[in-house]
C-alpha cells in the first residue's frame, strides 16, 4: 500500500510458473493457460497530482517514445475515462529489465491506474480498472487484480489461487526478449491440450514458450 504523505508506489513483478498455449486465435493473440506468481519486488512509481490535467514523466525510459509509455497511457486513459480534470506527474525507478519476462511494463500500467484512481478520488471500482487495464495489455489485469492468480484467455480471464510463500532467485541474461517474435516462431502441436487448476496445483503444467525462447536467444538457455 503506498505511504498516504508520499504517494510512493511499489509495482511488483510477476512469474509465469506455468505457461501453456492452446491455441491461436484468429486476432493475432494465443489462447493460454498460465499461473501468476506476483513478488515482492519491482519498480517503484512515486505520483504529484497537479490541478492544471498535464500528465508528464519526470524521466522519461531510454528507447522508449512517449506514446508507448505505458504509465503514461495508463494515466491518459484513466483521465479520459473518468473525464478528470486533474493531472500528474510520475516518477519511475527503473528495478526490472526490459524484455525479462516480469511484467514490469504491464505493473507500471497497472499500478498507475490504482493510483491515480485513488489520488483522483475518482472511487472506481476493480471492474472498471480492470476494463482499462484489458485495453492496454494482455499482463496488466492481473496487476490491477492484486493477487496471484489462474489466467486463461489471453491471460485477462483471472481466478485468485493461494501459493506458498517461496523465495525466489530471478535471474536476466543480458538479452531482451521480443514477445510478440516469440510467439511468431511458436509451432502448437497435439499436446498442447488444456488443463485445470487442481492439475497444476498437484504439479502439472508447462512452459510452451521455453523451447522457443532458448532457440532464438541462446543466453538464456546458457
Amino acid at each position: 500500500m503506498p505511504d498516504d504523505k508520499v504517494t510512493r508506489w511499489l509495482a511488483p513483478a510477476k512469474l509465469n510458473l506455468c505457461l501453456q498455449i492452446i491455441a491461436r486465435r484468429a486476432d493475432g493473440y494465443h489462447s493460454l493457460q498460465t499461473a501468476f506468481q506476483l513478488l515482492d519486488y519491482g519498480d517503484e512509481l512515486i505520483f504529484n497530482v497537479r490541478d492544471d490535467g498535464s500528465i508528464k514523466r519526470r524521466n522519461l525510459l531510454p528507447g522508449v517514445p512517449e506514446d508507448q509509455d505505458l504509465c503514461l497511457r495508463a494515466a491518459r486513459a484513466l483521465q479520459d475515462f473518468a473525464e478528470c480534470g486533474l493531472g500528474a506527474d510520475i516518477e519511475l525507478t527503473k528495478r526490472l529489465p526490459l524484455g525479462g519476462g516480469l511484467g514490469g511494463g504491464s505493473s507500471d500500467a497497472a499500478t498507475t491506474l490504482l493510483a491515480l484512481n485513488q489520488l483522483w478520488d475518482l472511487r472506481l471500482d476493480r471492474d472498471a480498472l480492470l476494463h482499462l487495464a484489458r485495453q492496454l495489455g494482455a499482463d496488466v489485469p492481473v496487476f490491477v487484480f492484486g493477487h496471484s492468480a489462474w489466467g486463461e484467455g489471453i491471460g485477462e480471464r483471472l481466478t485468485a489461487i493461494s501459493l506458498p510463500q517461496r523465495w525466489y532467485v530471478v535471474v536476466t541474461p543480458p538479452v531482451e526478449v521480443s514477445t510478440s517474435r516469440v510467439f511468431g516462431e511458436l509451432k502448437l502441436t497435439p499436446e498442447n491440450r488444456p488443463i485445470t487448476i487442481r492439475d497444476f496445483l498437484a504439479g502439472g503444467g508447462r512452459n510452451d514458450l521455453e523451447s522457443t525462447v532458448v532457440e532464438l536467444y541462446p543466453p538464456v538457455g546458457d
